[in-house]
């Protein structure tokens, strides 16, 4: 049987390199071009100056952030060859996803976020709900970047003053950081943030293996080290432990407004595959080694795993890093809501009051909300399996699934393998719904759990939340 042609191609829109000739190629070529959000200009704002590999950094950090402080801990709900397993399995599928995402949005390049998409695919209200979810998603993110640089000057300073205004001051400078209008000019931040990160979780994975025993762990006597090679999770702990795994590199939605501010757009994938096989790399090392060492005994976020001096040097290098993390997070948030409000208008690159006053009440206001649920959530780890689970199964997994359908429908009356192409992705759906409706049940239990027995203090608590051990 014949290649079925996905509906892209019926339309007309063949890639260039399927093209009858060198002039039919530059035709659509420009004729996408024209259809990119943000055009090149040599007037008024210029959002197109983004390189591949500046592109790169930038998508390092947004998925090589607060998700790696926390897969340690997962590791010990699901052991160590259960966690690795979850760490690659997860780091193929979010990269696979990531493509089908960066092919649609190569065919559809008017398309900026993934809520272009849906209304692409699926209309208006389809449009307005993966929008919600795409703000929840990295508003929840920036609340996670939030606390993880309030616990940072919470153990710099001993908790000298209120976790609150720790966490209002992290607020601030994340926003501040934001409020930058394009990412050209975050890069530097990017490359100073990823680096910060990196030498700071080294400093831990070195530490960890110079101890005696864990610095958590009863430093006298009999203990256990609660490290296992195959552990036996209940429902509810191994799906909070595989939502939190997940989320760790599931933030490629994000990657999407990078891609319209790229030069070249179609550069996407080089930045996408370098990305994303450095962090399957460093997830697997940093995590196996520090639960190896600390076993049971690991902090949440991890950083504090090697002791109270340790602890305070990782902080003190990771703070940048912390703070990018969130600033990228929020910038993209941010950046979703002013497209969507000034879309279509001269308002959008020029610099113009109203300009002005939409972007920097986009990110203000966005970087408020963060705090708020950063302050009612303040568990570390439950905000990112809570996000993993109510807003990233349904944008990793679920809308590429769907996205990956429409412009290869009639795959399901091709060739066997077309066939078996086209059953995995729905297979993909009922996945995303899974993990979404397991993953946020189980996330919920947890948290409730938590606030019964105090490992959650009240909401706004001024009590300290970096759990600083001497040693």
């Amino acid at each position: 049987m014949a290649e079925i042609e996905p509906k892209h191609e019926k339309l007309g829109i063949k890639p260039a390199a399927e093209s009858d000739g060198p002039e039919v190629a530059s035709t659509k070529e420009a004729e996408l071009e024209n259809h990119e959000v943000f055009q090149i200009t040599e007037d008024g704002v210029d959002f197109r100056n983004v390189s591949w590999p500046r592109a790169t950094i930038i998508f390092l950090k947004i998925i090589f952030a607060t998700g790696v402080l926390s897969i340690p801990t997962a590791m010990y709900s699901l052991g160590a060859v259960g966690g690795a397993l979850s760490v690659i399995g997860w780091s193929f599928m979010n990269t696979y996803t990531a493509v089908i995402q960066g092919n649609f949005k190569t065919r559809h390049p008017e398309c900026h976020t993934l809520a272009d998409m849906g209304h692409k695919v699926g209309g208006v209200v389809f449009r307005e709900i993966i929008g919600i979810l795409y703000l929840v998603a990295y508003i929840l993110c920036t609340g996670s970047g939030i606390v993880g640089l309030s616990v940072g000057f919470n153990a710099l300073s001993d908790h000298a003053a209120c976790t609150v205004w720790w966490s209002f001051l992290s607020m601030v400078l994340i926003t501040a950081a934001a409020s930058v209008r394009t990412l050209r000019n975050i890069g530097w931040l990017t490359w100073v943030g990823f680096f910060s990160i990196f030498i700071a979780i080294l400093v831990v994975v070195i530490g960890v293996t110079l101890r005696v025993r864990p610095a958590a762990a009863p430093q006298t006597g009999d203990f256990d080290l609660g490290y296992h090679v195959i552990a036996y999770p209940t429902f509810a702990e191994g799906m909070t432990a595989t939502a939190t795994i997940f989320v760790s590199s599931a933030g490629t939605s994000a990657f999407l407004p990078v891609i319209s501010e790229m030069r070249n757009p179609r550069d996407y994938k080089k930045a996408l595959y370098i990305c994303m096989g450095l962090v399957l790399c460093m997830y697997l090392s940093f995590s196996l080694v520090v639960y190896r060492w600390a076993g049971a005994w690991v902090t949440n976020p991890s950083l504090g795993s090697a002791g109270g001096t340790l602890k305070k040097v990782s902080y003190g290098i990771a703070l940048i890093g912390l703070m990018v993390s969130g600033c990228l997070y929020l910038h993209v948030a941010a950046k979703y809501l002013f497209v969507r409000l000034l879309r279509g208008t001269k308002h959008l690159q020029s610099n113009t009051v109203t300009h002005w006053a939409t972007w920097l009440g986009c990110s203000i206001s966005l970087g408020v909300i963060a705090w708020i649920l950063a302050e009612a959530i303040a568990l570390f780890s439950y905000i990112i399996a809570l996000t993993g689970s109510v807003c990233f199964a349904p944008m990793a997994i679920m809308i590429p699934a769907v996205l990956w359908l429409y412009d290869f429908w009639d795959y399901r009356k091709g060739n066997i393998w077309q066939k078996a192409k086209f059953l995995f992705h729905w297979f993909l759906i009922f996945l995303g719904a899974f993990i979404t409706v397991g993953g946020t049940y189980s996330t919920i239990l947890a948290i409730m759990n938590a606030y019964a027995s105090g490992e959650i203090g009240s909401a706004f608590s001024c009590a300290d939340n970096s759990g600083t051990l001497s040693g």
